[in-house]
């Protein structure tokens, strides 16, 4: 997908306040058995169509409104993906702007988690 330059420039400039991840670092530390949130930011058909095994949705067009009520401990350690690694960078540095300390975005989304063969969950439901 070619992203518009404006879109680029706000992903760039939030790079610089957040942390990154990537799929190793979060397949490491599953196979650890350390406690984090994975969330993926994708829109609802994105999810509904696959998603990282154990991932729970939290679409970026509600997050901010909804993140309190699913993750009430802004110290609790966050993992993000989205679909290339682009929407889950500007979810983190929102996060951060309302008080989460530990929020990171994994580096190439779900097109990474599908490259390195990890796990995938389907909607039962569809």
């Amino acid at each position: 997908m070619q992203h518009n330059p404006g879109f680029l420039k706000l992903v760039e400039q939030s790079k610089q306040r957040i942390k990154e991840c990537t799929v190793a670092d979060v397949q490491a530390r599953l196979a650890r058995g350390e406690s984090f949130h994975f969330i993926d930011v994708r829109e609802d058909h994105e999810f509904w169509i696959d998603h990282a095994a154990g991932a729970r949705h939290l679409g970026k067009g509600i997050i901010e409104r909804d993140i309190e009520t699913l993750i009430p401990d802004k110290q609790a350690p966050i993992v993000l993906y989205c679909g290339g690694g682009y929407r889950s960078v500007l979810v983190a540095d929102a996060l951060q702007q309302m008080g989460y300390t530990d929020v990171m975005s994994m580096d190439g989304g779900i097109r990474a988690w599908r490259e390195a063969n990890s796990p995938i969950e389907k909607d039962k439901s569809i």
